[in-house]
């Protein structure tokens, strides 16, 4: 009967961890900095530095999840809108310049909820 408690136990744990996220493990802030070499690009300030693709490149990695996705389309939304001056035709074009294939629009009327890795 010792046994059970512990069988039991373990497929709680073990549900637990199978389950899909609900939630996303990303927060603006990684978002912001990550991709913080862009800016003076994305403003026509200056030639795009290489640090910016790999933060492009690691970002794209990062946000593997749906709620990921939606997560930094939120948060490229928001932080976007603050930064005076950003040229749209650079953001979104800015994946594809790096060498990274989203299947999504970059833009500021995308609809973060419709984003998904189902496709």
């Amino acid at each position: 009967m010792a046994f059970a408690p512990k069988i039991i136990t373990c497929l709680i744990v073990l549900t637990i961890y199978m389950a899909s996220p609900t939630e996303s493990t990303i927060q603006c802030g990684t978002v912001t900095s990550t991709l913080a070499q862009c800016v003076n690009y994305l403003t026509n300030s200056g030639p795009l530095p290489s640090e910016c693709c790999v933060g492009v490149k690691s970002l794209y990695q990062m946000a593997q999840t749906t709620p990921d996705r939606k997560q930094v389309c939120e948060c490229l939304k928001a932080t976007g809108k603050e930064i005076k001056g950003l040229n749209t035709d650079l953001v979104a074009s800015l994946p594809t310049t790096c060498g990274v294939s989203v299947p999504y629009p970059i833009s500021f009327s995308t609809n973060c909820d419709s984003i998904s890795t189902a496709v």
